[in-house]
Formats: C-alpha cells, sequence, structure tokens
C-alpha cells in the first residue's frame, strides 16, 4: 500500500489554487482537501476563461480528451512516496510525444496529424508518478529553429502566445510588444497564468529560461543528460534538454526528483549524478559563504555586470539582486569571463555568443547557428523515423517541401534556417560541423564555465534573464532561474506595464542541487513574483 506524503484532512480547502504551489497543491491532495477532478476542471474552467477567452493567451494548443478520466482514476489515489504528483494536472510542451490521442507537432503545420508511437520516457516517469497530462502547451515553431524573424511564442499552427502580464499590447502584424519568451513560451505563460499545477518545457539555448523571465517564474534548465530526451521531437542533441516550469524553487526540486532518470534509449543519461531528494538542503541560509561570480566588464564600471550596458531598470534589479546575496552572506566575485565577450563593444561577440539563434538583445545574433544547423537535419529525420506515425512526413525535406506549398499559412516568417539545414549531408561528417562543435565546447566549457569557476572558487555565477544562457547551454551545463523583480519601459515606442525579470544561477554539470539551494534562499529573503493581473 502507497505510504502517503503528508496532508491533513481537517485543513480547510485550498485556497486559489490557481496560484498555488505544486508542494501546496500536492498537500491538499495528500489530505483529501481537493480532488483531481476539481483540479482539472478548475484549470479547463480557466484555460476557456483566459486562454480561448478573455486575453485569449493563447498558452495551450490542445487539450487531452482524455484528462477527465485520468483525473477520475486518481481521486481514490493520494499522492504517495510512489506516486508524489498523484492528480495533479501537468501541461507538456507540444513538442513532447505522447503515445496517446495527442498528436506531437512542434507547432507545424506540416505535422498538423503527426502522433507518436509512445510517450517520451519524462511522460512515463510523470505518468508513473500520478500525473494528468491535462494537454500540450504551444511553442514558437520548432524551438524557434524554423526562421530568423520568428517572435517568441509564434507558429504556424498555434498562432501566437501572449504575454499574460501585457496580453493587450501589441505593435504591428499583431505581435506582442512583450514578449512571452521562447520557444517554451505556453509553457510559461500557462503557469504564470494558473492555468496548470506545472508544466515541462524544453531548452537548446534560453528556450527555458527566457520565458521563465519575461513570466516571473523558476525553471531548471538541466545539464545534458540529466533528464532523457527520448521522444522530445529535437533541434539539436549536443545541447537539447527538458525542464520544469514552476512558481516556486522547491516545486521545481520536487518535479526534478520525478523527471530526473537514467534512460537507456538516451545515452546522455549514463553518466547521470543527482541526490536523491532535490529539496534536501533547501535553506534559507543556504547563501552564507557562497562564493558568486558576477561577469564584469573592467571598462564600465557603473555598468560592471550583466554583458555591458543594460536598461536602468535591469540595472536596479540586478543591483538590488547582489545587494541582497550579500546581505544573506554570499561573496560576490566580480571578474571579467574572457571568452564571453561584451555585447555592444567592439568586436565583441565571441565565439560562445556566435551562431546562436536566442538573444534578448535584439539584432545582436544575425548569423546561422552552424552547429545546430547540421544537427537539426540529423536529429530530426532519426525523430520523424522512430517516433511519428499518422504522416507522411518523414525528413526535414518533407517539411520545406510542404511549407513551400502551403506557404501563404505556414511561412509567415520564411524557413530560412531549414532550408540551410536540409543542404548539409545529415550525417554530421563535416568538418565545419566538428569544428564548431569543438570551438563551442572549448570556448563554453573548458576556458568559459570551467576556467572562471576553478579560478575564483565559484559555487554559481549570476546572470540577468536569459543572457548567460548560451555560454550554460554550448557546456551542456545547468543553470536555475527565479524571479528577480520587475521592470518596465518603452519597447517599440510603446510603455509597458511593469513585467518580471528573472535572475539565473549557473554552474558546473550535475550542480542542479546546489544551484536551487542558493535560488531557494533567494527566493524565501524576495518573495518577488507577482503574479499576473
Amino acid at each position: 500500500m502507497d505510504k502517503p506524503i503528508r496532508g491533513d484532512a481537517e485543513a480547510p480547502v485550498l485556497p486559489t489554487p490557481e496560484q498555488a504551489p505544486l508542494s501546496e497543491i500536492i498537500d491538499a491532495l495528500a489530505g483529501g482537501r481537493i480532488t483531481a477532478t476539481t483540479l482539472t476542471e478548475l484549470y479547463l474552467a480557466r484555460i476557456e476563461a483566459y486562454d480561448r477567452s478573455g486575453p485569449a493567451l493563447n498558452s495551450v494548443r490542445t487539450l487531452n480528451p482524455d484528462a477527465r478520466m485520468i483525473a477520475g482514476g486518481c481521486d481514490g489515489i493520494r499522492p504517495s512516496v510512489e506516486r508524489p504528483l498523484a492528480g495533479v494536472p501537468i501541461l507538456l510542451k507540444d513538442n513532447i510525444a505522447t503515445g496517446d490521442k495527442q498528436p506531437t507537432t512542434a507547432g507545424s503545420l506540416a505535422l498538423e496529424e503527426a502522433h507518436a508511437r509512445d510517450d517520451a520516457t519524462l511522460v512515463k516517469l510523470l505518468r508513473d508518478a500520478g500525473a494528468v497530462i491535462l494537454g500540450k502547451a504551444n511553442l514558437t515553431e520548432f524551438a524557434n529553429m524554423l526562421a530568423v524573424d520568428m517572435p517568441s511564442g509564434y507558429s504556424s499552427l498555434g498562432g501566437q502566445v501572449k504575454n499574460p502580464y501585457a496580453p493587450d499590447l501589441t505593435g504591428e502584424h499583431g505581435i506582442p510588444v512583450l514578449q512571452p519568451g521562447g520557444s517554451s513560451s505556453g509553457s510559461a505563460v500557462a503557469v504564470a497564468a494558473g492555468l496548470c499545477a506545472a508544466s515541462i518545457g524544453t531548452e537548446t539555448s534560453g528556450s527555458l529560461l527566457f520565458p521563465a523571465s519575461m513570466n516571473g517564474l523558476v525553471t531548471v534548465k538541466p545539464t545534458v543528460g540529466l533528464i532523457s530526451r527520448a521522444g522530445i521531437l529535437p533541434l539539436a542533441h549536443s545541447q537539447d534538454t527538458a525542464g520544469p516550469m514552476t512558481r516556486t524553487v522547491r516545486d521545481a526540486a520536487l518535479l526534478l526528483n520525478v523527471l530526473a532518470a537514467r534512460d537507456p534509449l538516451d545515452p546522455a543519461t549514463q553518466k547521470q549524478r543527482r541526490p536523491a531528494d532535490y529539496t534536501e538542503g533547501l535553506a534559507a541560509d543556504a547563501l552564507k559563504g557562497a562564493r558568486i561570480g558576477v561577469p564584469s566588464n573592467p571598462n564600465d564600471p557603473l555598468n560592471d555586470c550583466f554583458y555591458g550596458k543594460l536598461l536602468p531598470d535591469r540595472v536596479k534589479v540586478m543591483t538590488e539582486t547582489i545587494e541582497v546575496l550579500e546581505d544573506l552572506g554570499a561573496i560576490i566575485v566580480r571578474a571579467n569571463m574572457p571568452t564571453l565577450g561584451w555585447i555592444g563593444g567592439p568586436g565583441t561577440t565571441m565565439a560562445v555568443l556566435n551562431r546562436n539563434p536566442l538573444s534578448e538583445h535584439k539584432g545582436t545574433i544575425a548569423r546561422p547557428p552552424v552547429v545546430f544547423l547540421y544537427e537539426l537535419k540529423h536529429d530530426l529525420n532519426l525523430y520523424l523515423r522512430d517516433w511519428a506515425t499518422g504522416t507522411d512526413i518523414k525528413t526535414i525535406a518533407d517539411i520545406v517541401a510542404f511549407n513551400q506549398a502551403n506557404a501563404e499559412k505556414a511561412l509567415r516568417f520564411g524557413q530560412d534556417h531549414f532550408l540551410a539545414a536540409d543542404m548539409t549531408r545529415g550525417d554530421l561528417s563535416e568538418r565545419e560541423y566538428k569544428s564548431a562543435r569543438a570551438m563551442d565546447l572549448l570556448s563554453a566549457r573548458t576556458r568559459g564555465m570551467d576556467a572562471y569557476m576553478s579560478q575564483h572558487r565559484l559555487d554559481a555565477v549570476l546572470f540577468p534573464g536569459a543572457a548567460g544562457a548560451a555560454i550554460a547551454a554550448k557546456a551542456g551545463y545547468p543553470s536555475v532561474m527565479v524571479c528577480g523583480g520587475f521592470i518596465s519601459g518603452t519597447i517599440d515606442g510603446k510603455d509597458t506595464p511593469d513585467y518580471p525579470l528573472g535572475v539565473a544561477f549557473a554552474g558546473r554539470a550535475w550542480s542542479e542541487h546546489k544551484l536551487l539551494r542558493l535560488a531557494y534562499a533567494f527566493e524565501q529573503a524576495t518573495r518577488a513574483r507577482k503574479p499576473p493581473p
């Protein structure tokens, strides 16, 4: 018989479950104060009211037709050590395979009818833990790898996801002035708006960190190999990973406990190192004595961190963040990271940032991502061969041809990355690919994070928003994002309301447990997150 986790049947009904932490939802389910069916119906009603109607956030691409049935089957099963997520409704990014009635499309019209032969490994783990798979979340099409100019949160199949902090603020052609972040935009917006208890997104470079920052959430971009990628529609295997989207640090740790497991279908997981429980050691005093690196520009002491010059409100949030860290006993180490480069300075975009499609700094990255282009064709063709069913699309060339034949609907922003990827051999034998990947590892890992953290004896490196996404992603190293504060400004000539800015703690391989502790202590001291209005 399953051993219950916690719960008090005499406690009052869970208040405001739409914004409650996952840990409180689990406690309420364990104590019989709410049922899986009640929770599922609540989220479905909120999706109808806020995602389909009202501000029309458009974060949920499709709902699981079996969600109510699954929830009903969980009503008599309370969360336990064996089934820690029993009855918890969770959304999946629509590039994560489910072997059920839901398609797996990556937001592409070409894959509208595509289903999967089986659940992705992480979906099996969620189901085994008792989770109710509520549906699939919208995303930037093909994880923001179809076209250079595609806005975050847009896909030809799913349309445009809106940021819940300013859903009505749009610019030219209906594109949100305040980005929802991508590519895991729907996963983030749904959690921020209280449309699910938690969600799962994916990242290749910034696709978890960016939307988490823009929506005031916690995410873990894990070490590559901590969470199996088997059954995830790929972008580039050297950097791809999945990760949780939650409202608190503890919630992210709870999900990592379920998701982090070795998998024979993903060789990267065989070197995995993890603690028995990621929630162990989460304490308010965890920052005491921790050495936190702040990449600094020696030529600009007034903006001595965070990629050179930032807008004043961002500098204010980061300055206040550092003050909090110091007040909590952390040792701040300001030092330049030689391979990082400083956006905006002469000749500054170094190899670690070069050719990366994601940037919070508009227009700074223009060249195609070489490693991504080569791996995209190789990896996507394998996924379509081994996982996809119910579709005539078998290769990336088929997707390119379909898009060209349906250009009016499918190619609003073009498909320049796919065209370039389809020109590669698809077997990763090209010298350019091998040299580019070697340079990534040298600049991001050997001369980047490893050298910087060793030289200064650091426990973590601090970045604003997704600014440090590329160096951690190329190294395959983890980052934990937590809300740092709120900012506002003028974007494309329009004034924005207050919206979140996250702060990210990055570290070396398999250091998620340490980063979670640091982020937890900061979160408990600041309580910076505020739900969207």
